[in-house]
């Protein structure tokens, strides 16, 4: 009996030491175990290169240099067509749009505009807030600074901050740096969409830089609302930080009120989050 009790008690503590981990923490473990296993496919990578080289060499001598040079130049020319613009876009009024002062500055246009006038921004700026919660014990906050230039280019800096309290733990908290080159694949009037690369950074117990890459679109269908969507996901060791947003914006000339959804994914936690806030958009 004695035996019996002293073994629940044990698993009970186990239980209790799983749980008061907090979530946020269990996610940094998770990214951290990876970063052996990464390692060690380095490894493996570099001992079989002497194989892959002498498969390449072969390949080159079969084929020739001529069938290589064609294929890359038709995979550059298609990758290019997909990722900037194609010819058949060219002579498309979206090809040439301009950036609006703000979305809704005219009735029915949103990000861009077909027509120039002595209003239309070279240069544009938004800065956005957001208050993010999960339940009770986890929240955040989300800061985002937009600088559209040259009508296609822009460059984004986000700061997400998540805080946890556990009450068998403490508090917890994490913080995610992204900056992001994009660029506007899909300009017109209603709908534009971009794609970008960068970097992120993993503020914690972690402190890791990783490849980041973008997505992400927004509708403008009936003033003064638009809904955008957008993905992001940075590499870190053989695992993955994912941001996944879809928005409702409500437009007020300068000003944006932002409601919708937040979806992360740190390693191998989940994070499911409502989220709120407000832009302004400067010229």
């Amino acid at each position: 009996m004695k035996n019996s009790i002293l073994y629940f008690g044990f698993i009970l503590l186990i239980g209790f030491s799983s749980h008061a981990q907090s979530k946020i923490g269990k996610a940094e473990e998770s990214l951290k175990k990876n970063e052996t296993s990464t390692k060690n496919s380095k490894t493996s990578y570099s001992e079989g290169e002497n194989n892959n080289d002498s498969e390449g060499s072969f390949f080159t001598e079969v084929f020739g240099g001529l069938f290589v040079e064609v294929f890359v130049q038709a995979f550059a020319y298609t990758v290019y067509g997909i990722a900037i613009e194609s010819p058949f876009e060219q002579g498309h009024q979206a090809s040439n749009a301009y950036l609006s002062k703000y979305p809704y500055y005219k009735l029915n246009t949103g990000n861009y505009t077909y027509e120039w006038n002595e209003d239309t921004p070279i240069f544009r700026t938004s800065l956005s807030a957001r208050y993010i919660s999960e339940n009770s014990r986890l929240k955040g906050s989300q800061l985002n600074l937009d600088m559209r230039f040259l009508k296609r280019v822009e460059l984004e800096l986000d700061y997400l901050q998540l805080w946890e309290h556990n009450p068998n733990f403490g508090n917890d908290n994490l913080a995610i740096y992204t900056a992001l080159a994009k660029y506007h694949r899909v300009r017109t009037e209603k709908f534009d969409a971009w794609w970008g690369l960068g970097t992120s950074y993993i503020d914690g117990s972690l402190d890791r830089f990783g490849f980041a890459y973008g997505l992400g679109a927004e509708l403008f269908f009936a003033k003064p609302i638009s809904l955008e969507a957008n993905f992001n996901q940075t590499f870190i060791n053989d695992d993955t930080v994912n941001k996944l947003n879809g928005l409702i914006n409500y437009h007020l000339n300068t000003y944006k009120l932002i409601f919708g959804y937040q979806h992360l994914r740190i390693g191998n936690q989940n994070f499911s989050t409502v989220t709120l806030g407000a832009g302004i958009f400067l010229d």
